[in-house]
């Protein structure tokens, strides 16, 4: 048992770790989107305003993916054992902790992230008059995936909240099993902490989620590689489409075989290949969608500055060459009369 606790929390250290590096992704990202919008403002190009239109949309994509970071370290059993953050807490606080997790990561975080992944690539494949470099397209991408999350939410919060009273009914025909509506157990070897676990109910309802937006993410994906001509911008689709229609189902697929692992470490195992299957989409979307648009941009911005800069120097020594007298240009006096 002290073997099996010792290997639960290296995966626990190991979360956080991981979480810190993706935090510090996010914010680097942040700050270079940041100071791409600060550039094209002073530079004044407007073309380059289409490709910064969704600069508001990316920061909150990083920040959902922030926010998911955080509440994976909030699950974590390794923060409620005796010393740890959460030691003097008891029993129903940690279970409210769970319930919060639950809400927070698999009802908000989790589908606000893919939402807005689906949004962002669909606004690549609109025109430039389409209005997409408009805050207000900001304002309204915002809005439109706190909706399309919000049946999810209140679904889960349904499940959280009275799927538990199913478990104590008289009625032996609505009662369900424990996997499908429980948020957390008791550990085997400490009793006075509780493990978040996964409801069933709310990692199927996840599940369908996760079909849907699939299929729409591999639509969207096919669109954009028949009018993508950049080989480089082809491959680049490929990988986040890949990425996204294998890593959401596959962590569908682990949560769903951590509500009947029994054993403590392979719970722990199956929850921390969820996380990283999530955690591997999130960085290649935060990448694709957020970093190489804006080191991209920079680089146009670059050539677009030579350019002006070559074309001022052109015509300077354009003036200063009209500027001249006629005497003063040395041709052969005799050139006229020469071809005459």
């Amino acid at each position: 048992m002290p073997l099996t606790n010792t290997a639960v929390d290296a995966l626990g250290i190991l979360t956080i770790c991981l979480v810190f590096l993706l935090v510090l992704l996010g914010l680097f990202c942040i700050i270079h989107t940041l100071y791409f919008c600060s550039r094209v403002q002073r530079s004044g190009f407007v073309a380059l305003g289409y490709f910064n239109g969704p600069w508001i949309v990316r920061i909150i994509f990083i920040l959902f993916g922030i926010w998911w970071g955080f509440g994976e370290i909030v699950r974590l059993r390794l923060l409620r054992q005796k010393g740890r953050i959460f030691d003097s807490l008891g029993l129903k606080w940690q279970e409210d902790i769970c319930k919060y997790y639950i809400l927070s990561n698999l009802g908000f975080s989790e589908p606000c992230l893919f939402l807005t992944m689906s949004f962002l690539l669909q606004a690549s494949l609109q025109w430039r008059g389409s209005g997409i470099f408009n805050h207000k397209w900001n304002l309204k991408t915002t809005c439109f995936v706190l909706l399309y999350c919000l049946p999810v939410f209140v679904l889960d919060l349904i499940f959280v909240l009275i799927g538990p009273k199913f478990d104590k009914g008289k009625n032996k025909l609505l009662q369900l099993p424990q996997i499908f509506t429980s948020t957390t157990r008791l550990s085997n070897s400490q009793p006075y902490i509780a493990i978040c676990t996964y409801p069933l109910l709310c990692t199927i309802l996840y599940g369908l989620f996760a079909v849907v937006l699939t299929s729409y993410l591999l639509f969207l994906g096919r669109r954009m590689v028949s009018s993508v001509i950049n080989n480089r911008l082809q491959s680049r689709v490929y990988i986040l489409i890949v990425t996204a229609s294998s890593c959401l189902p596959s962590r569908v697929i682990l949560l769903g075989f951590s509500a009947m692992a029994r054993a403590q470490f392979l719970f722990e195992a199956l929850v921390f290949f969820g996380f990283l299957v999530l955690l591997l989409c999130v960085v290649v979307g935060i990448f694709v969608l957020v970093y190489l648009p804006a080191a991209d941009s920079l680089t146009l911005h670059r050539g677009l500055q030579g350019n002006e800069a070559r074309r001022s120097r052109v015509d300077r020594h354009r003036s200063s060459f009209s500027s001249v007298r006629p005497s003063t240009i040395c041709f052969p006096a005799s050139t006229g009369n020469a071809d005459t």
